[in-house]
């Protein structure tokens, strides 16, 4: 189950794991989008279904495990990449840009995690990776919104990780960097050349880049690592700090 996976990195992630012989659930707020990229999962020779779900709801959620559950029996990989920023100065920020980030950063990477936590704890298996970013780390100005959650996410993930890991769950986190979506696509070149002046490798990443961390983590070679976040940034981190 892949939340946020219509496109950009959320796809990536569900498309590697789809070639690592995973069947996957696409969760998205776009169904178009969600069934492109089921098709293309369906196209590799795996099990695929896309489901539009507002994850920060958990009425919605719960019912949407409870269908994944009917439908192929138990689930194996969570992967919480859904996510918004809704960037402004703290000064000039609204209450509503304040709380549509939360409500969707964090509360939905909860709603999501909860819901998934009994049949597994069920089963005694199963991993858990919850998306966050640098932001969530180290900060950043006009960002305010988006690092507490992220931040929030990664405080979610050890949380969850020393909860969960007697019962056979691994909960860890990513936390990507710069990375080249449509998202970044639109920035100024102005903007994007001060960002490569940060990042040590003197490259963006790429959206696989954060796929193959996420495949790591749910994957069996992970299963002795748990409440960990691995920083996917070219070492861009290391200059903020």
């Amino acid at each position: 189950m892949v939340t946020g996976s219509g496109q950009g990195i959320g796809k990536e992630i569900a498309l590697t794991l789809a070639q690592a012989g995973a069947d996957i659930v696409i969760v998205d707020v776009n169904l178009e989008q969600a069934e492109k990229t089921a098709q293309e999962i369906i196209s590799l020779g795996r099990k695929s279904v896309a489901m539009k779900v507002d994850i920060s709801q958990s009425a919605p959620v719960e019912e949407m495990v409870n269908k994944i559950l009917d439908n192929f029996g138990k689930i194996d990989i969570l992967v919480n990449n859904a996510g918004i920023t809704r960037d402004n100065l703290l000064l000039r920020m609204k209450e509503e840009e304040w709380d549509a980030v939360i409500r969707i950063n964090l509360k939905g990477t909860f709603n999501c995690l909860k819901a998934v936590t009994r049949p597994m704890m069920k089963a005694r298996s199963g991993k858990i990776v919850n998306v966050a970013s640098i932001i969530g780390i180290a900060g950043n100005a006009g960002q305010a919104n988006y690092a507490a959650s992220k931040a929030g996410v990664i405080a979610l993930t050890k949380s969850a990780a020393k909860e969960l890991a007697s019962r056979g769950i691994n909960v860890n986190a990513v936390a990507p960097g710069f990375i080249q979506t449509a998202m970044t696509d639109v920035l100024p070149e102005a903007v994007k050349s001060e960002m490569l002046k940060r990042i040590p490798l003197a490259k963006l990443g790429v959206p696989l880049d954060v796929a193959k961390a996420v495949a790591f983590l749910a994957g069996p070679d992970s299963d002795y690592i748990t409440g960990q976040t691995i920083v996917v940034d070219g070492g861009m981190v290391m200059n903020f700090m």
